[in-house]
């Protein structure tokens, strides 16, 4: 198929002289990359999910989001100033 693109001259300098060293064309060069681009796209690299160990029956306390540190944060500092003196 035939398509029309645009891209930078710089960049299209780079994939010719990649071409000619190669010994292979510019249509290959495009080829390859997105080909390759595409699969990585394809299949990303997931973490496994992680299970964070919760301690007494209570659970998380109230209002503790742990996606957002720095509410977490003030609420432990909350907690620590709240806290009795020794």
């Amino acid at each position: 198929m035939r398509t029309t693109i645009n891209l930078p001259d710089a960049l299209i300098a780079r994939a010719k002289k990649l071409a000619a060293e190669s010994r292979t064309t510019l249509t290959a060069i495009i080829e390859s990359s997105l080909r390759e681009t595409l699969a990585r796209r394809r299949s990303p690299l997931r973490a496994a999910a992680v299970k964070l160990p919760v301690f007494g029956k209570k659970g998380l306390q109230p209002g503790v989001d742990l996606d957002d540190s720095a509410a977490l944060l003030e609420l432990m500092a909350m907690s620590r100033d709240a806290a009795p003196r020794r």
